[in-house]
């Protein structure tokens, strides 16, 4: 009875320092701006800031959209490219040796650099931002999976194999269970880097999205308002984190009840 309500106590606890530090940088944002210490058109208040993210939000909710559906379906392909690829490195040494060294080096590439590139070879339209999110999401999910099937016990593997199991067999019994902890961690990551990906696309071309909106607040030097894009960005990639969380719980129950006991 009382480990239970010990857990739960923790959990709250462990809430508190993140909820404090972020109480002390509005407070500390709040008092620069009071103080008049940086011009309002450079750094609006807190107030201002939260009155006009209220005013706009259904035209950020309408560029929302767009960016979402960008990021989604980048997502999508990326988790299905990276599973596909993940495996066939686990399974081909020579492909992992290969590739792997490839996949490091992409990640060296500033995404700014590529979004122009993609927007010359694809046009403006949704097709070289969901190209973005893909390398951008790619690489997490992949490495991320590589990890989890190497790290099964092999004398695990030895053991089904012993008993008759096949290499698919083998793969989807422990293999792939194994990876599911390591793919959510990666997904985590994954989905802030979508969202990110895709506005940093619009930045440079397009016609709707929370990346075209900043361009053109920024370029209006409405501050208040790039700050409540800001704002919207970092919620919305906090609510797809959550949403992650809440897969693993659904997809994963041994972990809960593992942490119960």
């Amino acid at each position: 009875m009382c480990l239970p309500l010990t857990k739960k106590f923790q959990s709250i606890t462990n809430k508190i320092p993140p909820v404090i530090t972020l109480a002390l940088i509005v407070f500390v944002w709040y008092l620069i701006c009071d103080r008049q210490l940086v011009s309002p058109t450079m750094l609006p208040s807190p107030k201002a800031t939260l009155q006009v993210l209220v005013k706009d939000f259904p035209i950020l909710m309408r560029h929302a959209k767009t960016t979402l559906t960008e990021a989604f379906i980048g997502l999508g392909i990326g988790i299905g490219l990276a599973f596909v690829c993940a495996v066939l490195m686990d399974r081909f040494k020579v492909l992992y040796h290969a590739l792997y060294p490839i996949l490091v080096i992409t990640q060296t590439i500033p995404t700014v650099a590529l979004a122009p590139i993609l927007i010359l070879w694809l046009g403006y339209e949704m097709e070289p931002k969901i190209a973005l999110v893909v390398l951008t999401t790619f690489f997490p999910i992949a490495v991320s999976l590589l990890d989890g099937y190497r790290s099964v016990d092999p004398d695990e593997i030895r053991l089904l194999r012993s008993m008759g199991a096949n290499r698919v067999q083998t793969f989807l019994l422990i293999k792939f269970p194994a990876a599911l902890g390591s793919f959510f961690s990666g997904l985590k990551i994954s989905a802030s880097y979508a969202v990110v990906g895709a506005v940093i696309s619009e930045w440079i071309g397009g016609f709707e999205g929370l990346g075209v909106y900043m361009t053109r607040v920024r370029k209006a030097y409405a501050f208040d308002k790039m700050f409540a894009v800001i704002l919207f960005i970092i919620a919305v990639s906090l609510l797809l984190m959550l949403l992650v969380t809440v897969l693993r719980t659904l997809v994963m129950p041994w972990e809960r009840k593992t942490k119960t006991k």
